[in-house]
């Protein structure tokens, strides 16, 4: 970001500013480094601001290195969505992108290093064989039967391997450290796989792949990263990382520091579930609007300010927490009520008929575009005898408090006038289809110059003017607060998907919101903020997605925590 910032804090930046202080880097190197398995979402979102802004903010470096070591599951579509994110969100990687397969000569030299060195060995047992010799987080593992064949035997089968004499799962080659370590992950573990699959981008040259916790440490290794940022799930993988880079010759010894990942309500944050989510139709694609992706809240109308807003207000820290998805919409409605240009829509139409206003005529009202920001101006708004409002606005027989239209009544409509209904028109079954209304001329903008209040504001639009949209509204995609763990109860994630989770209505708006163009998100007064679909939309046929309603239920519940600590 180009932007200057201020230097936040966490433990983290603590650790870089000491690092700095004591001369131990005198330049500081992150990385962003995904699998391309999939689309990026929230929770790399906050990965992504931690590691290029901690690179910002000290004058380094941040890489974007993908690391593509699993040809089975990885695809351009997914480095090329991976890309338009990080740029999305405003980060720049400049001339430091990267592939772990861009090292696969060195990672190949790395394991005969270890072959070598007595630190590796193939290994013939299965998969199932491998996990049941692993032993369990009480009971130690069991060595391998393979695990003492000679140097020159292991130098052999792996150059077999490599030249492609196995089947993939006929052998694979293991590190050789210690089967009763305590720690699972340092139980011999697999660094070498055959697989028959092409590249991406290596083709068919190589047969056999290095596993993601051989490749990431020797990756870190050879771009000189200073702080190798993880997640917390890897926190029992860096004594694998370490010892791969203390038992090899390397250019550099980065560090690796986990923190809390993000575990956000209403959503799930594994890739393997989400990629279930696309494939078995429980959503329309990655960026369906109601997937927790990168690509699917811009798809939303998120502001990719109010994304970096909420990972910076979430914070770094050492241990799992919960974070309420309200926060995230209260950070899109912030940023949005800044720079949202306000429209008028209908979601659910009803017409009314002003008796006393000539059938013939219009006029155009001005409208405040932007009541944030002055300089965005007014706009002309269509009038005349026949207009929409919102059915919710109207009651036969209302209740006490209820201060919209209703016989007799007198209410405001929006930069207009003020109009009185004077009767419905009802069809067979006794629905109200239409109302009758009479305005006064002298109300003219809204304001009535005998004084008289009315306690309503109602919006519309002009039904000889209007537009028709369709338009999209959205709930959280899952209905259990904590998917994963009501999954822990015999079901499965998905029977907690959200059955309302994306309705439809028909909608009549206003014309000039045709004028605002693509990609930009706006607010349709008291309904909420809105965007044109980026797929589906055009000027012939307006789709408009809901990004957010206006009510915020973040601000709600920092009120009642407030109140509770009086």
């Amino acid at each position: 970001m180009s932007e200057a910032q201020p230097i936040l804090k966490n433990f983290i930046r603590d650790i870089v500013a000491e690092d700095l202080a004591t001369g131990k880097h005198s330049k500081i190197i992150t990385r962003f480094p995904p699998e391309p398995n999939g689309y990026l979402h929230i929770g790399h979102a906050k990965s992504i601001v931690l590691n290029f802004t901690i690179a910002r903010d000290y004058n380094g470096q941040c890489n974007l290195r993908f690391d593509d070591t699993n040809p089975e599951k990885e695809s351009l579509e997914y480095i090329e969505s991976i890309q338009r994110d990080v740029q999305w969100l405003g980060f720049d990687w400049g001339d430091n992108l990267y592939y772990a397969s861009d090292y696969f000569d060195v990672l190949h030299d790395y394991a005969v290093e270890l072959i070598m060195a007595g630190k590796a060995y193939v290994c013939d047992l299965s998969p199932e064989e491998i996990r049941s010799y692993r032993g369990t987080l009480t009971e130690a593992g069991k060595n391998s039967p393979w695990r003492e064949r000679s140097v020159e035997e292991n130098r052999a089968l792996f150059a077999r391997m490599v030249a492609g004499e196995f089947s993939p799962g006929e052998k694979v080659l293991r590190a050789k450290i210690d089967m009763a370590s305590p720690n699972i992950t340092m139980r011999d573990p697999v660094i070498y796989r055959i697989a028959a699959v092409p590249h991406h981008r290596a083709g068919d040259t190589w047969k056999v792949y290095p596993m993601y916790d051989f490749t990431h440490p020797l990756s870190d290794a050879q771009e000189g990263v200073t702080h190798s940022l993880c997640t917390l799930e890897f926190e029992d993988h860096r004594p694998l990382y370490n010892w791969l880079i203390e038992n090899l010759n390397t250019p550099a010894t980065p560090r690796q520091i986990e923190f809390a990942r993000l575990n956000l309500t209403y959503t799930v944050m594994s890739k393997r579930k989400l990629l279930r989510l696309v494939t078995e139709g429980h959503v329309d694609s990655w960026d369906d609007p109601r997937m927790i992706t990168i690509s699917g809240m811009r798809r939303r109308g998120y502001p990719a300010e109010a994304i970096i807003d909420f990972c910076q207000r979430i914070g770094v820290a050492k241990r799992d927490s919960m974070v309420d998805f309200a926060l995230l919409e209260h950070c899109v409605r912030t940023a949005l009520n800044k720079t949202a240009l306000r429209f008028m829509g209908v979601l659910d139409p009803i017409k009314v008929v002003i008796e006393n206003y000539d059938s013939s005529s219009e006029e155009y009202l001005c409208g405040v575009n932007n009541p944030e920001n002055e300089a965005d101006g007014t706009r002309d708004i269509p009038f005349c005898r026949e207009l929409y409002i919102e059915r919710s606005d109207f009651m036969e027989d209302p209740p006490k408090k209820f201060f919209r239209l209703a016989p007799g009544r007198e209410v405001r409509l929006r930069y207009a006038y003020f109009i009185t209904c004077t009767d419905v028109r009802k069809d067979e079954s006794g629905k109200v289809v239409e109302i009758r209304a009479t305005y006064d001329p002298a109300t003219k903008g809204g304001n009535a110059p005998d004084g008289r209040k009315v306690k309503g504001t109602i919006h519309w639009v002009s039904a000889r003017h209007s537009v028709d949209a369709t338009v999209r509204l959205y709930e959280t995609l899952f209905s259990a607060e904590n998917p994963d763990k009501a999954a822990e109860d015999g079901k499965d994630f998905t029977a907690h998907i959200n059955p309302n989770s994306r309705t439809t209505v028909s909608a009549k708006v206003e014309p000039a919101l045709l004028k605002l163009g693509g990609g930009k998100t706006f607010q349709f007064e008291r309904l909420g903020y809105f965007i044109a679909d980026e797929h589906d939309s055009s000027p012939e046929n307006l789709v408009l997605n809901r990004t957010a309603t206006l009510r915020d239920t973040w601000a709600k519940i920092q009120k009642q925590r407030g109140q509770k600590k009086k």
